[in-house]
């Protein structure tokens, strides 16, 4: 009989997917933002799309929270970047994006390598984080946004890729704190757990950096970097502090399928093409914003 732990898994996936392309599509027809203002997040939600999109992110989150409650972090993180394959098959489908070889690929690995830790991972409920790794998560959540105050002058490519690895360490970070958290069984211990207002507080500081990373460009891009960032954090701290575990024997397929889907993702940061780019500029040009020799996007 298969456990509760791997339907919410199927289904985050699912969920995660929606999500990207949704919020890459809202991200696209706002003005791109140059600081690291929260008001950006106040201007999406004016888009009904972006709600859509926040609505499965929202969705995405619970069904990896309960995910989390039995399910290692080395997989439930892993498993959040095969929703970027979603997301890919989506773009093409229904917002007819084209994806360069090299894309389709490394989407194959990415998903090749979230089978080998489905098969690898042994589930169990977490250990409870101390006081050490409350402290931890707080000056976390200091530090990416301090560097996300910064990063946010980048612009192209390099934007997407650094906003989008500080939202992954924000998202990391949130999922540090959910695993411990979907442990505790009353009401009234939930409310009071301070790792509940950090998760909270990391997961909004990541949807403002991932809300930034996706308007420079690339969404692929941005999500593959949030992955690749969030992924291996939140691996470490769960096979050390929070009996995250592999079932014996199984070590070597689950160190191949936690390279392969983090060698994906990277990759990803490199070959993704922009998608929002052409539409944009094609709008613009039918109004008489663009002259008619303007490119669609950016060349490489």
């Amino acid at each position: 009989m298969v456990s509760s732990g791997w339907c919410f898994l199927a289904a985050m996936i699912v969920a995660y997917g929606f999500a990207n392309l949704l919020q890459s599509v809202a991200a696209a027809r706002t003005t791109v933002h140059h600081t690291f203002d929260p008001g950006l997040l106040l201007r999406l939600a004016g888009h009904r799309t972006y709600l859509v999109g926040l609505a499965c992110q929202v969705g995405g989150f619970v069904l990896a929270f309960l995910a989390r409650r039995d399910l290692p972090l080395f997989l439930v993180q892993a498993s959040v970047a095969a929703g970027l394959g979603v997301t890919a098959i989506l773009g093409v489908l229904v917002l007819k994006w084209r994806l360069p070889t090299a894309e389709v690929a490394l989407l194959v690995l990415l998903f090749a390598g979230v089978t080998g830790l489905v098969l690898s991972a042994q589930p169990a409920q977490s250990r409870p984080l101390g006081p050490a790794g409350l402290v931890a998560l707080a000056a976390a959540l200091a530090v990416i946004a301090v560097v996300g105050f910064f990063a946010v002058r980048l612009h192209g490519a390099p934007g997407s890729v650094a906003l989008g690895s500080l939202a992954g360490l924000a998202f990391s970070a949130a999922a540090v704190a959910a695993r411990p958290l979907a442990a505790v069984t009353s009401v009234e211990g939930f409310v009071r757990d301070p790792l509940l207002y950090l998760l909270v507080a990391h997961s909004l500081v990541g949807q403002l950096l991932l809300g930034l990373a996706m308007q420079r460009g690339s969404t692929t891009a941005a999500v593959a970097a949030m992955d690749a960032a969030g992924a291996v954090p939140a691996a470490i701290v769960g096979l050390l502090l929070l009996n995250d575990r592999i079932w014996p024997g199984r070590e070597w397929l689950a160190a191949l399928g936690f390279l392969a889907t983090l060698a994906a993702v990277i990759g990803l940061t490199r070959y993704a093409e922009p998608q929002h780019h052409h539409e944009v500029a094609s709008r613009e040009r039918a109004r008489g914003m663009l002259p008619a020799g303007a490119p669609a996007r950016p060349r490489r």
